[in-house]
């Protein structure tokens, strides 16, 4: 009759526990070991663009603090610490416990209460542990350039692929983290590190898989609708038929290159990363015209004049057309054209087979598809 007491006053003081559970705001508690002078915390949230602070609080002379902050579904939270910011993912109803040392290099945390929060961490250690190999690397080429005096182009040129490595090697394991914890909400910030361009295909892959979920994230609901919108025009997919006005005044159709490989290149007269690119597009195109490359140049331009003087000037001997109308073209519109220069390499089938690819990517990309029995 005791225990069976004992097991009553427990069972009913969990109720109560669970009943004074605030279902309408997180709370996040922590110690700061070490803190110095610093005084102030502030709490950051992020949302479909960018991070904002939305709370603050003064640090006890026991190092002890407190945020008490409504997220109606689960979010990206971030506490700033003087230099230092740390990420955790709350919602309503969570009871987090937070502690650092803030004389610890690694910038290293503690964080209970919340799964996610746990997830975020790990997504932190890769980060961390790549983001510390690209400074030695960058730390390692800016000696060199001191003791050379000036910015060297050979020097450039060995540590450009040294820096990519790196990065490449990151990615692998992001998309590693990203497949290993697609139900989670860190896996979605994990993707958004990636690059959006490279990554493309894999990304919308994995928009498709999060479809359904995270409902009430702006974030995630935001992201998974670029990829819908990206998709029609992705690797794999038909490329989309149009017709816009050539340089001489008659049209131009995408369809006219049925049954052959084309290139589509977005660019401009006054965009200097296209111009810069130019000559290697000049190069690539010498080299594989005879052996079946097209090229369709889209410009931006608005002044036909101006188009007229870089497509001369930079010996652009292949078909030019142009809405002149900038990044509100309709063909730009129906490629969502967001920035130059951008292009889409198109197989006789009329799907497209690579985006985006410039300097030695579209060289290694134009002899690794021509070498191939055509």
């Amino acid at each position: 009759m005791k225990k069976y007491l004992i097991f009553t006053v427990i069972f009913s003081l969990s109720l109560f526990l669970l009943s004074c559970k605030d279902n309408n705001a997180f709370t996040i508690s922590g110690t700061i070991t070490n803190p110095g002078s610093l005084k102030k915390l502030y709490l950051l949230q992020a949302d479909s663009t960018n991070l904002s602070v939305v709370d603050s609080t003064n640090l006890s002379d026991q190092g002890k603090f407190q945020f008490k902050h409504q997220a109606p579904y689960a979010n990206l939270f971030k506490i700033r610490i003087g230099g230092s910011v740390f990420d955790f993912i709350a919602k309503n109803g969570d009871a987090i416990d937070f502690s650092t040392n803030l004389t610890d290099n690694t910038h290293g945390y503690q964080v209970s209460g919340s799964d996610e929060s746990e997830k975020i961490k790990e997504f932190n250690k890769i980060n961390n542990h790549f983001g510390d190999i690209s400074s030695k690397i960058s730390q390692e080429y800016q000696d060199k350039s001191q003791a050379l005096g000036k910015e060297s182009d050979s020097l450039i040129a060995i540590y450009r692929p040294i820096f990519q490595k790196n990065f490449d090697a990151y990615s692998q394991e992001i998309l590693k983290f990203i497949n290993d914890n697609r139900s989670t909400l860190a896996a979605f910030y994990a993707a958004s590190s990636l690059d959006p361009v490279k990554y493309e295909p894999q990304l919308i892959a994995y928009a498709d898989a999060i479809n359904g979920n995270f409902k009430d994230n702006l974030s995630v609901q935001h992201f998974i609708k670029q990829m819908e919108l990206a998709k029609p025009i992705s690797i794999g997919h038909k490329a989309p038929d149009f017709t816009t006005g050539g340089i001489d005044g008659k049209p131009v159709k995408l369809s006219d290159y049925k049954g052959k490989y084309v290139m589509l290149d977005f660019w401009a007269s006054w965009c200097a990363p296209c111009r810069q690119e130019n000559p290697n597009v000049v190069k690539q195109y010498a080299i594989y015209k005879p052996l079946g490359l097209n090229i369709l140049g889209i410009s931006l331009d608005v002044d036909k004049g101006a188009w007229q003087q870089a497509v001369t000037h930079d010996n652009l001997s292949w078909t030019h057309a142009s809405d002149l109308k900038n990044f509100e073209g309709p063909t730009e519109r129906l490629y969502h054209i967001e920035a130059i220069p951008s292009n889409f390499i198109i197989d006789p089938q009329g799907v497209i087979i690579a985006k985006n690819v410039t300097g030695p990517d579209l060289e290694e990309f134009l002899k690794k598809t021509f070498s191939k029995p055509q």
